[in-house]
C-alpha cells in the first residue's frame, strides 16, 4: 500500500529541503541565543551557529535566487536574497538567520497548507483497490491490479471496490457509482452491463471482463486530473509576480533612501528583512490549492487552476442543450406499437433491456414502466455496443432498441413502417426482427434553469447567454423560451459550434458548459470549459473544469468559489504588502532593527496565510440561485 500512495504522488510534500534549512535555522538561532549566557553576543562562539544557518542553509537558497535572476526572472523573493547577503556584509548575521527562516520556512508552510487541501485526493487514494481477484480456468487467485490486462476475468465481491472498468459476464446486483458519477442511485448489474472503476458492488459477486488497465481505467482519470490540478502553475501565481514587479522596486527604492539619508547601512538591511514578499510567496497559491480542495468536496474537479482566476472575467456564456440546461432524463411521451403488438407488452419488453443500459433514453423507458406497475421479465443475455444499439433476449424474443438510421441498414422494409418523424426524441424497437414499435420522449428544462440563466446576469456579470445545440431547430427553441435565453443557434455540427465560440472569445472572454463528445472541440476552444461528470472522457480532458454532479447548482458554486478565492488571495497579499510597507517605513525611521524587523514580517506572513487559508473553508452560502 505504500508503494501505490508513493505512485500516486501523496508523498509528505512539505519534506524538502526548505523544511531542513528551516529546521536548521530555527536550532541555530535557539543555540545563538542560549550561548549568549555564557559568550558574548559578538564572540566566535556565540556567533558559530549562526554562520553554520547562513551557509549551509542561506547558500542554496542565494544560488536558486541568482539562477533566477540569470534567467530574468525577477520576482519578489528576490529581496530576500539581497537581505541575506546584506546581513553577511553588515555582520548581522541574527537577521540573516532570521531572513533564513522566513523563506525557508514561508516556503514549507505554503507546503504543507498545500498538503492540508489535498485531503480529497487523498480520500480517493484511499479507495484506490491494489489487488484484484482474477479468474483463470475456474480457479481465482489475487493479482496486483497493475497487472491485469484487458480481456481478464476479475471477481468483485460483495462490497468491494471495482480495480477496474469492465463489462459483466456473470451475476446479477447492483453497484455504487455515486462517488464517481454524482448520481444518487444504486446502478443495476446484468451480463453485459458496463462497470467502473472506483464503485462500490452491492451484496451480489459479480464477474468483469477487464475493459481497460487500471491506470487507463475510469477513476485513474479522475486521479490524474486531480493531480494535475494541484501540480500545475497556477496563473494566477503570476499575479504575485506583477505585483512584486512593483513591490520590489519600490522596498528597494525605499532601503536606498533610508541609507542615503541616515548615512547608517543597517538601515538598509532593515527595510529589506521587512520587505521580505512572503504574503506574495505563500497566499496566492495556497488559496488557489484551497479553493480547488473545496470545489472538489463539492463535486467539482479543477483539472485547470487559471480557471479559478479568469471565470470572474468572463462576460460571455454558451450553453450546449442536452444534459446541462436539460435533466438529460426524457421522459416518454408517446409508444406507438407496430403491427401484431400492443402498448404494454413492447414498453416491458424493451424496459427489461434498459434496466442494464447507460443510454440516456433508457431512465425513462424504466421509470414508465415503473409508473404502469408492468411485470418485467429478466434478459437471458444482453449487449450494447456504440452505434448498433441495445439487443438481448427477453424470454424467447430477440429485441432491438436503435434508432431509424440503424433500422433502415438492417432491415429497410421494415423501416418503410415507420411512422413519420415528429418533434422530440424516438427510440425505434425490432422484435424477432419485426418493427415492434416507437417510443417517443421530450428531455425537460431543469426546474432551475430560468432562474440560473437570470441569475447569471445579475449575479456574476455576464452579459451575453447563448445556447448552441446540434438538436432540431423546434426543440432547441422550445428549451431556450422556457429557460429565457433569446440568442439560439440549433442543428450546429462540431465544426460550427467551434466557429461562434472561436467568434465570441475573440469578442470577450467565454464559458463554454457541454455534456457530450461532440462539445470537445468547443470545451477546449472556450476561456473556460466546463463538462459534466456524466460527459465522456473525451470530453472531460478538453474540459478544464469538470462538474461530477449534473446540477446547475454545483456551477453557481463554482463561480462563486472562483470569485471568492480571487477575493482572499487579493486580500492575502495586498493586506500583507501594505503592512510590510508599513514596517519598512518604521525601518527606515529607524525604529525598526533588523532583528525586530524579521520578526514582524513572520507575524506578517502568519496572518496572510491564515487568511488565504480561508479559501479551503465551505462558507455559510455557496448559491444563491434563487436569490
Amino acid at each position: 500500500m505504500t508503494e501505490k500512495r508513493m505512485s500516486l504522488g501523496l508523498t509528505s510534500p512539505w519534506r524538502t529541503k526548505e523544511l531542513y534549512i528551516a529546521i536548521l535555522a530555527l536550532l541555530a538561532i535557539a543555540l545563538h541565543l542560549v550561548l549568549r549566557i555564557w559568550f558574548e553576543p559578538t564572540s566566535v562562539n556565540a556567533r558559530l551557529p549562526l554562520w553554520v544557518a547562513l551557509g549551509a542553509g542561506g547558500t542554496p537558497l542565494v544560488l536558486e535566487l541568482l539562477i533566477k535572476a540569470f534567467r530574468r526572472e525577477f520576482g519578489s523573493d528576490l529581496l530576500a536574497g539581497i537581505s541575506i547577503v546584506t546581513s553577511l556584509v553588515l555582520g548581522e548575521y541574527l537577521a540573516g538567520t532570521l531572513v533564513v527562516l522566513m523563506l525557508s520556512g514561508g516556503e514549507t508552510l505554503e507546503a504543507m497548507a498545500v498538503e492540508n487541501a489535498r485531503s480529497v485526493l487523498r480520500a480517493l487514494a484511499k479507495r484506490v483497490p491494489t489487488i484484484a481477484h482474477v479468474k483463470t480456468d475456474g480457479h481465482i487467485a489475487d493479482a496486483p491490479i497493475n497487472e491485469v490486462r484487458v480481456g481478464d476475468q476479475v471477481v468483485i465481491y460483495p462490497h468491494e471496490t471495482c480495480p477496474v472498468d469492465g463489462e459483466v459476464i456473470s451475476g446479477h446486483g447492483v453497484m455504487d457509482e455515486s462517488y464517481l458519477t454524482g448520481e444518487p442511485y444504486m446502478m443495476s448489474k446484468a451480463p453485459g452491463s458496463e462497470v467502473i472503476s472506483g464503485s462500490i458492488n452491492g451484496e451480489s459477486a459479480l464477474t468483469i471482463r477487464a475493459t481497460r488497465v487500471a491506470e487507463d481505467s475510469r477513476y485513474a482519470k479522475i486521479m490524474q486530473v486531480m493531480r494535475q490540478s494541484e501540480q500545475r502553475r497556477p496563473r494566477m501565481r503570476r499575479l504575485g509576480d506583477s505585483l512584486g514587479a512593483y513591490y520590489t522596486p519600490l522596498a528597494l527604492g525605499l532601503a536606498l533612501i533610508a541609507w542615503a539619508v541616515s548615512g547608517d547601512p543597517v538601515r538598509f538591511l532593515a527595510v529589506l528583512v521587512v520587505a521580505t514578499p512572503c504574503p506574495l510567496l505563500i497566499a496566492i497559491p495556497t488559496a488557489i490549492i484551497g479553493s480547488i480542495s473545496l470545489a472538489a468536496r463539492r463535486g467539482v474537479i479543477v483539472k485547470d487552476p487559471a480557471t479559478l482566476e479568469t471565470i470572474d472575467t468572463c462576460r460571455t456564456i454558451i450553453f450546449d442543450k442536452t444534459g446541462t440546461l436539460t435533466y438529460g432524463r426524457p421522459t416518454v411521451t408517446e409508444i406507438i406499437p407496430g403491427e401484431g403488438f400492443d402498448k404494454t407488452s413492447l414498453l416491458a419488453s424493451v424496459a427489461a433491456l434498459e434496466r442494464y443500459s447507460k443510454h440516456p433514453l433508457a431512465g425513462a423507458i424504466v421509470r414508465e414502466a415503473q409508473r404502469q406497475r408492468l411485470a418485467i421479465e429478466e434478459p437471458s443475455e444482453i449487449a450494447e455496443r456504440p452505434g448498433q444499439g441495445l439487443r438481448g433476449c427477453v424470454g424467447s424474443r430477440r429485441v432491438l432498441v436503435t434508432g431509424r438510421k440503424e433500422l433502415e441498414r438492417l432491415s429497410p422494409v421494415e423501416a418503410g413502417k415507420l411512422p413519420p418523424t415528429a418533434g422530440g426524441l424516438e427510440c425505434v424497437v425490432l422484435i424477432d426482427d419485426r418493427l415492434g414499435g416507437v417510443i417517443r420522449f421530450r428531455d425537460e428544462p431543469r426546474a432551475d434553469g430560468a432562474d440560473f440563466i437570470k441569475h447569471l446576469t445579475r449575479k456574476h456579470r455576464f452579459t451575453k447567454v447563448m445556447l448552441v445545440s446540434g438538436d432540431r431547430a423546434s426543440e432547441v427553441e422550445y428549451l431556450a423560451q422556457q429557460v429565457g435565453i433569446t440568442e439560439v443557434h440549433a442543428s450546429q455540427s462540431p465544426e460550427q459550434k467551434v466557429e461562434i465560440v472561436r467568434a465570441e472569445t475573440a469578442l470577450a472572454r467565454t464559458c463554454f458548459v457541454g455534456d457530450g463528445i461532440n462539445d470537445a472541440p468547443a470545451l477546449a476552444l472556450a476561456t473556460v470549459g466546463i463538462a459534466f461528470g456524466q460527459a465522456s472522457d473525451i470530453t472531460t480532458e478538453a474540459a478544464g473544469v469538470v462538474v461530477l454532479d449534473n446540477g446547475l447548482e454545483r456551477v453557481d458554486e463554482f463561480f462563486h468559489i472562483a470569485s471568492r478565492m480571487r477575493r482572499i488571495a487579493l486580500q492575502s497579499a495586498l493586506g500583507g504588502m501594505a503592512l510590510s510597507i508599513i514596517g519598512m517605513l518604521f525601518a527606515a525611521a529607524g525604529l525598526l532593527p533588523p532583528v525586530a524587523g524579521a520578526i514582524a514580517q513572520e507575524v506578517i506572513d502568519v496572518f496572510a496565510v491564515l487568511n488565504a487559508v480561508r479559501a479551503a473553508a465551505p462558507p455559510s452560502i455557496l448559491s444563491d440561485i434563487r436569490d
